[in-house]
């Protein structure tokens, strides 16, 4: 997949561009649905499939301290992007000047002129421009008038249950409660954090047993406090796991850590960065009588997710 970060950087139109435009938090199977029709109207008509998104999120810009946190960074979000099979991601920085960009603008000097769209697909909500004034009958008509095709992709929900309905806000929801089974359903992957191993309290081998590896965060978005079996990626290979969210109470710390006990493994790897992918929960974070009670369960919950990810 070719990546494109600066609109100036593209210094010829596509062959027959076929574009899907949106910020695609958490690259969900909504979003998953827009690109396979990108590719595959892009196949019919021997083009390029494109995918447009935005840096930072348009949402920090305009309402700046008022923004939820992301479920990708746009590392992640490239990355999965390109594993969907789309020929070129432009990714556009987003400013106050660009959002002051007219929808007619929109079309006809970015769109038309410099990508050279035939196609664009979009889902049913889909807006642009400034002030939102661009909308389906808007690109319906224009589509019309300049000669490029409009697809609508509706909604996609994995029931009939109006709280299916796949969204970014329905995903954040439900990592920021621990629903991490649910969310695969949503994300069509495994929720995952991404961040470096880092020196942490010399506790968990020490005192408990275990050792863990404590873990700097790169994301924003965390699950909710508690115990997770996990699937580690570490130095190019996966690993059984145990993840801790949350604040040590028994420690009294008051200090929020992401900790991870890595099944059968005794690499050190301080300074590495690892991926953890949650696949369910096991159980709340919990305040212990004493470090004896603690460890006892720790066996208890490693024991959990050697079933859970057998």
């Amino acid at each position: 997949m070719q990546v494109i970060e600066h609109l100036e950087k593209i210094d010829h139109p596509y062959k027959n561009a076929v574009i899907t435009i949106g910020n695609f938090d958490g690259v969900h199977i909504g979003h998953q649905a827009l690109f396979q029709k990108v590719i595959e109207k892009a196949k019919e008509l021997g083009g390029t499939s494109v995918a447009m998104t935005f840096e930072p999120h348009p949402i920090r810009v305009l309402k700046q301290n008022n923004h939820p946190p992301l479920i990708t960074l746009y590392e992640q979000k490239a990355e999965l992007i390109a594993k969907t099979g789309i020929d070129v991601l432009i990714c556009v920085p987003f400013t106050r000047e660009f959002a002051s960009i007219s929808a007619k603008e929109f079309i006809e000097e970015i769109l038309v002129d410099r990508i050279g769209m035939k196609a664009v697909v979009v889902g049913e909500d889909y807006t642009f421009g400034k002030n939102r004034e661009g909308d389906l009958d808007f690109l319906k008509t224009y589509g019309k008038k300049i000669g490029f095709e409009v697809i609508v992709v509706s909604e996609i929900q994995t029931s009939k249950n109006s709280e299916d309905k796949i969204s970014s806000t329905r995903v954040r929801e439900l990592i920021s409660e621990g629903k991490v089974a649910e969310t695969q359903k949503l994300l069509g992957r495994h929720y995952q954090i991404r961040g470096t191993v880092m020196a942490g309290r010399d506790r968990g081998g020490r005192l408990l047993g275990f050792p863990t590896a404590n873990i700097k965060l790169y994301d924003e978005l965390s699950p909710k406090t508690g115990v997770y079996a996990v699937i580690v990626e570490c130095k190019g290979s996966k690993y059984k796991g145990v993840a801790n969210i949350g604040y040590s109470p028994t420690f009294d710390d008051h200090v929020f850590t992401v900790e991870a006990h890595l099944l059968d493994f005794n690499d050190n790897i301080y300074g590495q960065k690892i991926r953890v992918n949650f696949i369910k929960r096991l159980r709340d974070e919990k305040k212990f009588l004493n470090i004896s009670e603690l460890s006892e369960q720790i066996k208890k919950d490693i024991n959990k997710a050697r079933d859970i990810l057998s």
